[in-house]
């Protein structure tokens, strides 16, 4: 018989606070530096555990196989590295847009792989999870890991970094930007110079994927040119106007709640917006804190 339902485990998004591709490996991984922050705006899985070993996807995307799903090959991952005889049935509720630089995809496997490791009785560290996780993509260690972080190399080499928290307003084009294309296009710069950590603190980083999607789109470009405007010369703005990622989403950060909102309410019509806080710290952790509690209780 099934156990009960473990219901809304977040999966948050990210934000790329910069992107700078600064060199290129000789097997064609890009090398990056970059800074990730989380939202408080996220997907949500439900687990439903099993003693099948079955492993179900009850809520597939449109377009992507099963077996090529991150949430799927996630648990199949972890199941088969455990070895456990246990399975499950996951439930997504999704938020995140596909192709919008949020990191959805990932910021989902990074979630499975922390639930069940805990659902599952695994006991798994965190450094052991991110270095399962990697073999799904880059960016599933740094949600595993649950701190905004510097990172370099591919991503995968990442130190806590402490940020200001802003209320951000993020804008959804209506365009699914195909990393792989973005990362393989000639016309990318590959060769900005490395900064550190106080040159971001000081103001210094941009976004070098920006200037080529917005050129191979053009929603995208207008929706940069638009932020720019209404948010940039805006009171309240304190992070000045960046695409996250390789695209699509465009944000912009301000002091307050009602100073996101008030861009917010300004999007041309027919665009997408929301408005989230900036977190340091995942709310992904903050699930596992409160389930570590429960089972402690």
């Amino acid at each position: 018989m099934a156990d009960p339902l473990s219901n809304n485990w977040p999966a948050p998004a990210k934000l790329n606070r910069f992107l700078h591709i600064v060199g290129q490996r000789p097997d064609g991984y890009h090398l990056l530096q970059t800074v990730f922050q989380f939202l408080d705006y996220c997907d949500l899985l439900d687990f439903q555990l099993r003693t099948d070993g079955q492993v179900i996807l009850q809520s597939p995307i449109e377009g992507v196989p099963t077996e090529k799903n991150l949430i799927f090959r996630a648990a199949k991952l972890l199941q088969s590295h455990s070895g456990s005889a246990m399975g499950v049935k996951i439930s997504l509720e999704k938020k995140l847009p596909t192709g919008g630089g949020l990191g959805g995809g990932s910021s989902d496997a990074a979630t499975v792989l922390v639930a069940l490791n805990h659902l599952w009785g695994l006991d798994y560290s965190h450094r052991h999870l991110a270095r399962l996780g990697l073999e799904l993509g880059a960016d599933v260690p740094v949600f595993i890991n649950g701190k905004a972080v510097w990172a370099e190399g591919v991503g995968e080499q990442f130190q806590d970094i402490g940020l200001d928290e802003p209320w951000f307003c993020v804008i959804v084009p209506a365009v699914n930007v195909s990393t792989a294309d973005i990362f393989s296009d000639r016309e990318l710069t590959r060769n900005t110079s490395p900064i550190t950590i106080s040159d971001f603190i000081g103001g210094a980083g941009s976004n070098d994927c920006e200037a080529l999607v917005a050129a191979k789109y053009p929603e995208i470009k207008t929706v940069i040119e638009w932020m720019k405007r209404y948010s940039d010369t805006h009171s309240g703005c304190i992070v000045r106007t960046r695409m996250t990622g390789t695209g699509a989403c465009v944000f912009a950060g301000f002091e307050t709640e009602q100073d996101a909102r008030e861009v917010q309410l300004q999007i041309p019509s027919g665009q997408v917006a929301f408005v989230a806080k900036g977190l340091n710290q995942s709310p992904l952790l903050k699930r596992l804190d409160e389930e570590a509690g429960k089972t402690s209780g």
